[in-house]
């Protein structure tokens, strides 16, 4: 009988956006039910990534999430936020993993083995299940941010700094979830 391993992939979305949270997911895929379709989460539609989001979070073994917020972001920089958005998601999930893989070259510090995988979204499944659930929960959670600041249209950009982004910045500045730290937004504020 072959032993299957309880792995779980580790990945993370928002590190590159203006505003909002970077998310991390954390995610051990059950081996007896598998999920067609798993992939990058850059290489999937919005309707795609969600429809697979839900057979994730019915079909893995564990999801965990980890969110790290703007002034978080701003006090400790972005790596190292994204580095804690991990080892939470990490905590969160209810089965304790023999080995986590993480998408590209760093690797946050856990009392677990920890492999780096540079496209590891698009080559390891677990990885790419979890850089499904770290899209689509960032999305959404702009979405939300997107009815609180409408001025800035998040739902559109999801936060990333798009031409539109950057002019609804000049003409209101940062809002409470933009990133005081990154350039752009610093710059914003001297206008």
């Amino acid at each position: 009988m072959t032993r299957h391993y309880r792995i779980a992939g580790v990945d993370e979305a928002g590190r590159g956006p203006l505003a909002g949270p970077v998310v991390a997911a954390a995610v051990i895929l059950d081996p007896t039910r598998p999920i067609a379709g798993l992939a990058d989460s850059k290489k999937l539609s919005a309707l795609q990534r969600e429809a697979l989001a839900e057979q994730i979070m019915a079909n893995a073994l564990a999801v965990g999430v980890g969110v790290i917020e703007a002034d978080e972001i701003d006090r400790i920089n972005i790596l190292q936020a994204t580095m804690r958005a991990m080892i939470v998601a990490v905590n969160a999930l209810k089965t304790v993993p023999e080995l986590v893989r993480v998408d590209g070259n760093r690797a946050p510090p856990l009392n677990l083995p920890v492999q780096t995988i540079v496209g590891g979204d698009g080559t390891d499944r677990a990885i790419g299940a979890a850089s499904i659930i770290a899209k689509t929960r960032r999305d959404a959670i702009m979405i939300e941010m997107d009815r609180q600041y409408p001025e800035y249209n998040f739902a559109r950009h999801k936060g990333y700094p798009t031409a539109a982004h950057l002019a609804a910045l000049e003409q209101h500045g940062p809002c409470p979830i933009h990133r005081l730290s990154f350039r752009p937004v610093r710059q914003s504020e001297l206008f």
